[in-house]
């Protein structure tokens, strides 16, 4: 007697196949694995790679003149931050000047240039009879005091103390200025002896500032903490 199982037919094994060169899968995987190698390369070369732009040979004070013989090109790794800089490849525009200060060998922004149009300052010569501080160099920031006095040289009394009696009363002309050259007692932009500073006052408070220099009294110059702007 034949069995059911007898009478079924015996399974073939599949076999499997090896993909040949124009199976779309193994096409998709090899356009993958160079895509991955050619940006992994490209990464690589990108973040390697030096570009020069122009940094500043020297400080640069508010109105000082930018051009080629102020600066000097430097090769820098700027990345995806490199539209904010002068590019050493390219001219300079004409007629820049610094709009703040830009210290020795900073990159030059192009944030921190700009037309003569643009300042809001005006430069003014205060000669410092007494002695000045270190921290007062060219690119630092000061503040601007006036002491009055009287034709005989004695501090004016402009106002009264807890007593009663006159008091002296120094006022502050600017804050935070910045000192564009210091001119040496000896120096060639010197008159009458002392120091000369040439300090960048801004137009809203150059009034006073000139109010007091024509005065009876004393100027005297205080560095800000931090020193340089």
């Amino acid at each position: 007697m034949t069995s059911t199982t007898d009478r079924l037919p015996t399974p073939t094994v599949a076999r499997l196949r090896r993909p040949g060169w124009r199976d779309p899968r193994l096409i998709l995987g090899l356009v993958l694995v160079a895509a991955s190698v050619a940006l992994g390369s490209w990464a690589v070369s990108s973040a390697g790679r030096t570009v020069a732009v122009y940094a500043a040979s020297g400080p640069l004070t508010p109105g000082e003149t930018v051009d080629a013989s102020s600066l000097r090109t430097v090769e820098v790794r700027l990345g995806s931050g490199g539209g904010k800089y002068f590019l050493a490849s390219r001219p300079l525009p004409d007629g820049l000047v610094a709009l703040r200060v830009v210290g020795d060998g900073e990159l030059v922004a192009r944030s921190a240039v700009g037309t003569a149009a643009e300042l809001d300052t005006r430069a003014v010569a205060i000669q410092v009879a007494g002695g000045l501080s270190d921290r007062v160099t060219d690119g630092a920031l000061v503040d601007v005091w006036f002491v009055p006095t009287s034709d005989g040289g004695t501090v004016v009394r402009t106002g009264k103390d807890a007593k009663g009696g006159a008091s002296a009363d120094p006022r502050e002309l600017a804050t935070q200025v910045v000192v564009a050259q210091v001119s040496a007692a000896d120096g060639p932009l010197v008159s009458g002896g002392g120091t000369t500073l040439h300090v960048l006052v801004p137009t809203d408070v150059l009034p006073g500032v000139l109010a007091a220099l024509a005065a009876d009294g004393e100027i005297a110059v205080v560095p800000v903490a931090g020193g340089a702007a």
